[in-house]
């Protein structure tokens, strides 16, 4: 039996065009900070694909290239020009590493962002534009008239967005995350957006000053690839996959919000996730547990418990991502495992 792939918010395998413009990037294989021929025309190779990248997010202002979505965050949080640092209670690890001593504000049971007083000192406030664990997205434009009335910078970790899902992520972020891995591009590279450089204190000697060490320009070459390629919209799809798992006696977390239209966790009671990662596995089906999402253990999920979920219940949540290839099939085969599972019966 075929291997059923469902965890791509973690990470999407990289498409055929991105492999092959990794491909020719490598061939390139000389340092673009370099002046000589060579040099030079791996620079071009580069900076043709950030404009590529550019006209693919519909972003005008400047794009910095990084290792990932994770680098991204920390740039955007340690060397913005602001004296205090805000992020959500179900942020990303990532986030919470790279801002220890922020403000954190609470969400709802429905996993939105509660703003907390914002007056005071200028101050970067990160917003997801949907969580990795349960898919709830963030009323982005909302968010933001508050935060910039507020006289505050506006990060968005938009690792798991689309390109093109969200204008409002480009009309009205001020820095934005973005992951390569997630959207079918090469590990390992990813970009800050940024609105006005002036927010950032500069370092290092590329990426405008932003990052020191040699650029990656195949990983860029490859990303840009990766985005020049349409995306579905699976929002059908994860519905369908909701509506059955409701009907097989399930629980979808923030059923009620509005969420990713490719992720989505479920609850199964009384049932450790852990036992059904290792089910799901043995029928060849890959899924991730809720907590792994975000701090690849199994320890508790932060971001359930943040949404007033028991730890008990936390630990009985899976969660299931789509990707470009995902079809109803595969879905139909998925929600089959999950109730034989719940049933204590073996999977076929």
């Amino acid at each position: 039996m075929s291997r059923l792939y469902l965890d791509h918010a973690a990470t999407t395998p990289m498409t055929d065009a991105a492999r092959a413009a990794l491909a020719q990037g490598c061939a390139a294989w000389a340092n673009p900070s370099s002046p000589h021929a060579e040099g030079r025309a791996a620079k071009r190779l580069l900076e043709d694909a950030r404009s590529a990248i550019a006209r693919a997010l519909g972003w005008s202002h400047e794009i910095l290239f990084t290792s990932g979505a994770s680098e991204s965050l920390s740039i955007a949080l340690t060397r913005s020009m602001a004296e205090r640092r805000f992020v959500g209670a179900i942020d990303h690890d990532a986030v919470l590493r790279a801002a220890p001593d922020a403000v954190v504000m609470p969400v709802g049971p429905d996993g939105v962002l509660r703003l907390p007083d914002l007056s005071g000192p200028r101050a970067v406030v990160t917003v997801q534009w949907a969580n990795s664990e349960t898919g709830v997205r963030q009323p982005i434009a909302e968010l933001a008239e508050a935060i910039h009335a507020a006289g505050h910078i506006l990060l968005v970790d938009a690792a798991q967005m689309p390109a093109g899902a969200d204008r409002a992520v480009i009309d009205h972020a001020d820095l934005v995350a973005l992951s390569a891995h997630k959207r079918g591009g090469p590990p390992g590279i990813g970009a800050l957006l940024v609105r006005n450089l002036a927010v950032l204190a500069p370092t290092g000697g590329q990426e405008r000053g932003y990052r020191p060490g040699t650029e990656n320009m195949p990983g860029v070459v490859g990303y840009a690839a990766a985005l020049a390629e349409p995306e579905p919209d699976h929002t059908a799809l994860r519905a369908y996959c909701d509506d059955a798992i409701r009907r097989s006696g399930g629980i979808v977390v923030a059923d009620a919000s509005r969420r990713h239209p490719a992720i989505a966790s479920y609850h199964m009671p009384g049932k450790p996730s852990a036992a059904q990662l290792i089910q799901f596995d043995l029928a060849h089906i890959s899924v991730s547990a809720g907590s792994a999402c975000a701090s690849g253990s199994l320890k508790p999920s932060h971001v359930l418990s943040a949404l007033g979920w028991s730890e008990e219940a936390g630990r009985e949540v899976v969660r299931v991502s789509f990707g470009r290839s995902t079809t109803r099939e595969h879905v139909d085969r998925f929600v089959t495992a999950w109730r034989a599972i719940a049933r204590g019966t073996r999977v076929a």
